[in-house]
């Protein structure tokens, strides 16, 4: 048998324009991607067409998949389209790493047998992640305690309150200990983009993202949402209103004492709004705020760091590029630099 194939499957290489050498002794790194019953096909295709890509550029067999459902038969996706698979994910290699990939129907997506089975491959030291909702899948499994983990946003309340002791991030992409989670969508690329630039490096990851014309950005750490639009849902005037201030004021940012007067509610009330409705403080929110404007003129734009730093109402290079980093994982000099390549 092949030595890049695992059951005789083998690798696919697409033929492409463009290529990218990498180390070739690197061996080929196999994914499982278990499909439960209307999975979100968005999220699962943008998993799993950046190991499709990295195999292009590459032109080697540097990763390799194999699709499960829980009987062996297509699986229908959430827009009706039927998806066939590989196998029966009881067949599924016990070191093999496996992603549970489900949609809106995911408090009851997965079978009782599934779930032991995610029990023993977790009690054998298997690597498992959740992509769009499939880490409820993990948390009906038991897996997820102690956990940093994040689903899609739209399917947390719900999730919180059948889990209130789990707690998911309101980031894109999660990543703990041999735990993998994200939002679905393009987190679904950016969480995979991580893991090649682990395997074969920044650089051939910023790449691949190009390819997929998605955002390069390799940390993981963005919200899924604008806080802006986490503050509308919550239907609450005097919370929005303070967050389109911040949006509206941030070369110049208002202090918090400016902030709640506009509102007309005491700064000790604010704050727990934003506690409760955001998970932060009103300070942190606005920084963040200003974080993401100054990354997108970074990337979109020639202005200095320091130029981006004082458009952006940080006093000092030093404290924007501590914060920036903090929030980020790079530097705002590192996402100039990666944008420019």
């Amino acid at each position: 048998m092949d030595e890049h194939a695992i059951d005789g499957l083998l690798p696919v290489i697409p033929k492409g324009a463009f290529t990218f050498e990498v180390d070739a002794s690197a061996s080929t790194r196999w994914f499982g991607f278990l499909l439960l019953p209307e999975f979100t096909l968005l999220a699962f295709s943008s998993a799993l067409d950046p190991l499709r890509i990295a195999n292009q550029l590459a032109q080697r067999p540097i990763y390799g998949w194999r699709v499960f459902s829980e009987d062996g038969a297509a699986v229908i996706s959430s827009s009706g389209i039927p998806v066939g698979v590989h196998a029966a994910f009881e067949t599924a290699e016990k070191d093999l790493p496996i992603f549970v990939c489900s949609g809106n129907r995911w408090p009851k997506a997965a079978n009782e047998k599934t779930l032991g089975q995610l029990r023993r491959r977790s009690r054998f030291g298997g690597v498992h992640g959740g992509i769009c909702t499939g880490a409820a899948t993990l948390a009906r499994a038991g897996l997820l305690t102690g956990k940093r983990f994040t689903l899609h946003w739209e399917n947390q309340p719900g999730f919180s309150e059948l889990y209130p002791e789990l707690q998911p991030t309101q980031n894109r992409v999660e990543v703990d200990g041999l735990l993998r989670t994200c939002g679905g969508g393009s987190a679904a690329t950016e969480m995979m983009l991580a893991e090649i630039a682990k395997d074969h490096g920044s650089e051939f990851a910023i790449l691949v993202a190009d390819m997929c014309l998605n955002d390069p950005d390799l940390s993981g750490r963005r919200s899924q949402r604008s806080s802006i639009a986490t503050a509308v849902a919550t239907r609450n005037p005097k919370l929005v209103g303070v967050v389109q201030q911040m949006y509206r004021n941030i070369e110049d940012p208002l202090s918090l004492d400016d902030l709640v007067s506009d509102a007309g509610v005491s700064r000790r009330q604010m704050e727990r709004l934003f506690q409760k409705h955001l998970g932060e403080s009103p300070s942190s929110i606005y920084r963040d705020i200003r974080l993401e404007r100054a990354r997108s003129l970074l990337v979109e734009t020639d202005q200095s760091v320091a130029e981006v730093a004082a458009a952006t109402g940080f006093n000092s290079v030093g404290a924007f590029s501590k914060h920036y980093k903090t929030r980020y994982g790079t530097t705002p000099y590192g996402t100039r630099r990666n944008s420019q390549t």
